[in-house]
């Protein structure tokens, strides 16, 4: 529940959300690099400062009567006076420790290691305010005087956080100034990107509830995907609606006519006082009532494989067990009761890919016109071939007519032979399942009768 709020921000919200935290956690980084750059220039700057202060004094030091005397030089002082609002402290010591001249509370410098500089830099506090200390020593070799001279100057430390202080505000500053304008130019960017959508957008609410054709909307590479999918949708609701309409279609046209045969034929038995011709009318009725009620199963069957075609997950499955479940259903001996049923499989594994159900309607309406326009016994199998895998029914008869198997798949194709009966749309089916796994119907006449197979791509997975 706590995501849905951020769910419903709109893009260039998301985009602009990211880019202040982004700008916030760069801030806080460089306003910490900012400062400790800015306290090292600062130190840096101050310390060159004091240096040129200590060496002055350091230089204004002369011996007279053997004794170390010191001319403090205004010049020293110039160069410390560049902060105004800090305090200067110094100290000048002779060659036997004594103070010459300056504070006498300055806090001792630590000692030189052997060897290093003359030159020292310390922190210590100066009347309870931190300050920066410099010592420098002078050496004197006369025959009056030997020994070192130590010089101390000290500052406090307030014009050097003040100059830190204002680097880091110059920093952040330059990065707020920058940070909004990336952030209006994110703003625009982003819509000008999101752009093809307001386009796309608009293009779908023009269009009329009805139109399903494919959205032709130039659009960049990664909006492509999206309209390409849509389009997919679109497609596959066609089809669906294109089923709808024609099964809607096929019924009015396949049911007005023996709908109306079955009331004249009824209303002819109703009033028939002869007992023989009615009972031929009644025989009549209930011979056409089943032909009505098989048209009816076989444009259900046909709703129903249309529909699955584009929603039903295609699986590995073996046409061996397809077949096996057609004969054991049992559902042929209503259809035609006495027919023999052969079950032809081999021992090797007829794999594709590919819906179980759809597969069965199909092979279920193949084995319904082989009973009732074939001749027995009726074979249902399945094989391996070089075109690929087979599911075929066989019957013994010669099949129909070569001018008659080209119009053959199309839906309520009537044949003499078949006495009146309706083949076409059982073949239909078929066609329609075998087209939509990238197969075909091949009809063969063999020695032995006459085949129709539903052949499809053999699954080169491994087998189970």
């Amino acid at each position: 529940m706590s995501d849905r709020p951020f769910a419903t921000l709109s893009l260039t919200a998301r985009m602009a959300a990211g880019l202040v935290a982004l700008l916030l956690v760069a801030g806080l980084v460089l306003a910490l690099a900012s400062f400790a750059y800015g306290r090292a220039a600062a130190q840096d700057a101050f310390d060159r400062l004091l240096i040129g202060a200590a060496n002055d004094i350091a230089a204004s030091v002369s011996v007279i009567d053997g004794a170390p005397v010191v001319d403090l030089p205004l010049s020293a002082f110039e160069l410390l006076a560049l902060a105004p609002e800090d305090r200067i402290a110094y100290q000048v010591r002779g060659v036997d420790g004594t103070i010459l001249t300056g504070h006498a509370d300055l806090p001792a410098a630590p000692r030189p290691a052997r060897g290093a500089d003359d030159t020292l830099f310390f922190d210590a506090d100066f009347t309870a305010e931190p300050a920066r200390f410099i010592r420098v020593t002078r050496r004197f070799a006369e025959r009056s005087l030997s020994g070192t001279v130590e010089i101390v100057v000290g500052q406090t430390l307030r014009a050097r956080r003040e100059l830190a202080y204002d680097i880091t505000r110059r920093a952040l500053v330059a990065l707020a100034g920058g940070g909004v304008a990336l952030l209006a130019l994110t703003v625009l960017v982003v819509r000008s990107a999101l752009r093809p959508l307001d386009r796309l957008a608009e293009a779908l609410a023009a269009r009329d509830p009805q139109d399903l054709t494919p959205i032709a909307t130039g659009a960049p590479r990664e909006l492509a995907v999206m309209v390409s999918a849509m389009n997919g949708f679109m497609d596959r609701l066609e089809r669906q609606f294109g089923a709808m309409r024609g099964l809607i279609s096929d019924t009015a046209h396949q049911l007005r006519t023996p709908v109306a045969a079955l009331r004249a034929q009824a209303d002819l038995a109703a009033s028939e006082p002869d007992p023989e011709r009615r009972d031929r009318l009644v025989a009549r009725i209930h011979r056409r009532s089943v032909s009505l009620g098989r048209l009816l199963d076989q444009m259900l069957s046909r709703a129903l494989v249309v529909h699955r075609l584009d929603s039903a997950r295609r699986e590995r499955l073996d046409l061996r067990d397809v077949t096996l479940d057609i004969v054991e259903s049992g559902d042929h001996q209503l259809l035609a009761p006495g027919v023999e049923i052969r079950l032809d499989i081999g021992d090797e594994p007829v794999m594709v890919r590919a819906d179980a159900l759809s597969l069965g309607e199909a092979a279920k309406n193949l084995l319904g016109n082989a009973l009732l326009h074939g001749r027995g016994p009726v074979s249902v199998g399945a094989e391996i071939r070089d075109d690929g895998a087979r599911l075929f029914v066989q019957d013994a008869g010669p099949g129909p007519a070569p001018e008659l198997r080209a119009r053959l798949g199309d839906r309520f194709v009537h044949s003499a032979a078949a006495s009146g009966q309706s083949s076409g749309l059982g073949l239909s089916i078929a066609r329609s399942v075998a087209e939509a796994y990238g197969g075909h119907l091949r009809m063969e006449d063999r020695p032995d009768g006459f085949r129709i197979s539903i052949v499809l791509d053999a699954d080169p997975g491994e087998t189970p």
